[in-house]
Parts: structure tokens; C-alpha cells; sequence
């Protein structure tokens, strides 16, 4: 194949990756049987940043499917470009929690991960942080039973307050978070500092009443 159209067809690969805004609504649910085209398992990357992350844990479980979200645009074409030979990968621009709240299926999910959220340090700004109970409502409405999310993070402040929020929220119980995950971008950084990271797994146990 000429070089020319190799690369075209790998440009067709990178597009492929990244949800068209035709195939959703914003107030509809996403239908993942079309958008992957199979009944797969699915996990979420809520902020998938530059995709690193995400694309290792497909090509390890290539049995599952595997959707990023992200709402920075420059952050979702450079993990389509790292998705573009991997079938079992999707990629959404759009806010994590909007998202997390109208468009991912009630039970549609085996498992979440929101790793180094924007932890806004400020307390004027703490009203930003991503970890609400609302946010946990919607995450116990998208995942299975028995489904888990797992959220990293470097701020011994923001994880002691998500770790309180998580233990009044109905539905979750407080799970083994020793888990043997891809490094993600942040990850590696926060790792070459030797920063410690703080690591909550919450699986949700029973529909909530």
C-alpha cells in the first residue's frame, strides 16, 4: 500500500475512535452495542487525558471494551491517535460528570476509573471537585452490581474527603483498592517525585432504595 494511503487509512482509524456527535443526544442514552459494535463488558476512564492509560488496559483485556472521556479536545485527538488499532476502544469529548449522569446506561458498567482528578486545592474552589455524593449516585446508577470504581489521587486532603463522601453515600462498600493497573501520565509523574498515591476502590453492593 502506498505510504499515502496507509496514512489515510490510519487518519480513518483515528477518526473511527472518537464518538461522532450524530451517533448520540445529549439527552439519550449511549447506545454501546452500535458504538463498539459487539456485547462487551465495559469500563470507563472518566478524563482519559492523553489516552495512555486507557490504551494499555485495552490492548491487555481485549476481551472488553473501553470508553475515554474527556472534555479537552486537544487531549482526545491525541488519545485517538494512540487508540487508532484498537477495536475495543471509544473516546467521548465531553464533561466526565455529565456524562457519568445522562448518557452512560443505568448497570451498563463493570468498572470506572478516576484517577488524579482536578483536586482544586483552593477552598473557594472545592465546590469544582468532581466527587460529590451526586457524582456518586450517578456512578452507583451506571455501574453493574458488584461493578467498582477506582479513584487515585496525590492530595492526602481531597482523598480523606472523597474516602467520607464515599462512606455516606448508600450502596458502595469500601473494596481491596490494591490493584495492578497501566501507569497513567499523572501517575508517572507524581511516582518520579516520589509523591505518595491514595487509592480508594468503591463496588457497588446493592441498588439503592
Amino acid at each position: 500500500m502506498p505510504a499515502d494511503e496507509d496514512s489515510l487509512a490510519h487518519r480513518r482509524h483515528v477518526c473511527s475512535r472518537v464518538i461522532p456527535h450524530w451517533q448520540y443526544s445529549l439527552t439519550n442514552r449511549l447506545d454501546l452495542e452500535t458504538i463498539f459494535g459487539r456485547k462487551a463488558p465495559l469500563h470507563v476512564d472518566l478524563g482519559c487525558g492523553d489516552g495512555s492509560f486507557l490504551c494499555a488496559l485495552a490492548q491487555r483485556l481485549a476481551d472488553k471494551n473501553f470508553l475515554g472521556i474527556e472534555r479537552l479536545a486537544g487531549r482526545v485527538r491525541s488519545s485517538a491517535r494512540k487508540a487508532g488499532s484498537l477495536d475495543n476502544m471509544r473516546l467521548l469529548q465531553m464533561e466526565s460528570s455529565y456524562a457519568v449522569r445522562y448518557l452512560l446506561p443505568p448497570e451498563s458498567v463493570e468498572t470506572i476509573y478516576l484517577l488524579f482528578p482536578d483536586p482544586w486545592p483552593k477552598r473557594r474552589h472545592h465546590r469544582r471537585r468532581i466527587v460529590t455524593p451526586d457524582f456518586l449516585n450517578s456512578v452507583h446508577t451506571a455501574l453493574r452490581t458488584n461493578g467498582v470504581i477506582y479513584i487515585a489521587t496525590d492530595q492526602l486532603d481531597y482523598f480523606q474527603k472523597i474516602k467520607v463522601t464515599a462512606e455516606s453515600t448508600l450502596g458502595f462498600t469500601i473494596d481491596d483498592a490494591d490493584v495492578h493497573l497501566p501507569q497513567s501520565k499523572f501517575g508517572l509523574a507524581f511516582r518520579q517525585k516520589g509523591a505518595p498515591i491514595h487509592w480508594l476502590a468503591l463496588r457497588k453492593v446493592s441498588p439503592v432504595r
